[in-house]
């Protein structure tokens, strides 16, 4: 059976707090893990007011305190943004306080232009440059390598998962040659994700973390009673990548009726092309389409995407597709 898991970046609201953004992070956790998803991942972003995960690990503490048996972690962290040590002290910690759930899925994209490089005090294009071994560095801080000079602790023998993340080849050929468990950015970034699979698949050498390869593909999905319901509470997501897409982004806007209708062509281009992996309408629809979906690339994994205005909006949507699904 396919397993579903959620994605979340702590959608800040037009009109709304950090304070019930971080509200609404712990009520679609505990849910997801009481409807039986697998994971709860948090996403890093940093200096986008709509978006309030840049402290990703507290906000994975924050999660983990709301739940008590769900997989929690990072979908993913941008290593280059970082230094492997201070990530292996971080999710060491997190191990310690939540033991068997932490998961973390490493990123390359730096995703950041150059107020926040000298914000972060990092050359990331040349960190990015380094992420191979920077992933293989953390990967010995946290698995207790003899051969690592300096112990991370907490994080030195901590239980953590490692996932690596992506949306191109790269991502693939790193996790087939470390042998890691490999998440594609399918929501957002479809073009490459039939191909990096089955590069991953191909070249896939097990190692004491997985025997064999294992994937997850993620989708954006909207459920609701209807398909003209599911579409307006999916509006707001539409609103906020289109203006993300064309330089404005923001906080996550109300939803509006008619909202793809209204664009001029070439921004229903640009969700046409995410619309690859994506499910929206009332829950036999959306169920067809992720059957669909796994079908075509046979993922292990579907992580589930998608904010809504309503905080409320998005825990029915996932009650509802679990109710399908299972």
């Amino acid at each position: 059976m396919t397993e579903f898991s959620v994605l979340d970046l702590v959608p800040v609201r037009e009109g709304g707090t950090l304070e019930e953004a971080y509200a609404a992070t712990a009520e679609l956790a505990r849910v997801a893990e009481a409807t039986g998803c697998t994971r709860f991942w948090i996403a890093e972003h940093h200096a986008m007011e709509g978006i309030a995960g840049g402290a990703t690990s507290v906000v994975i503490a924050h999660v983990g305190h709301a739940t008590s048996s769900i997989r929690i972690g990072a979908g993913g962290i941008m290593l280059p943004n970082h230094n492997p040590f201070v990530i292996a002290e971080q999710f060491g910690t997190l191990a310690a306080l939540f033991p068997g759930r932490i998961d973390l899925g490493l990123g390359r994209a730096p995703g950041a232009g150059p107020e926040l490089q000298r914000a972060l005090r990092k050359d990331l294009h040349r960190a990015a440059e380094l992420f191979p071994q920077d992933v293989v560095e953390l990967r010995a801080l946290l698995a207790g390598d003899p051969e690592v000079p300096i112990r991370a602790t907490p994080g030195f023998g901590a239980e953590v998962e490692l996932w690596m993340l992506g949306s191109s080849l790269f991502g693939a050929q790193l996790a087939a040659r470390l042998g890691l468990p490999y998440a594609f950015a399918s929501h957002f970034a479809p073009t490459h994700l039939d191909a990096a699979l089955e590069v991953y698949r191909r070249d896939f050498q097990p190692s004491e973390a997985l025997d064999r390869p294992h994937v997850m593909a993620a989708m954006t999905v909207f459920v609701a009673e209807s398909e003209e319901e599911a579409e307006l509470i999916a509006s707001s997501q539409a609103q906020s990548f289109v203006r993300l897409r064309t330089g404005n982004p923001g906080k996550l806007p109300p939803p509006v009726p008619g909202y793809r209708d209204s664009l001029p062509p070439q921004a229903r281009a640009i969700l046409d092309h995410i619309g690859q992996a994506s499910a929206i309408g009332a829950p036999e629809q959306v169920k067809a389409k992720i059957d669909a979906f796994v079908g075509r690339t046979g993922a292990d994994e579907i992580m589930l995407s998608g904010a809504t205005y309503d905080p409320a909006a998005r825990v029915r949507s996932l009650e509802l597709l679990q109710n399908a699904v299972r």
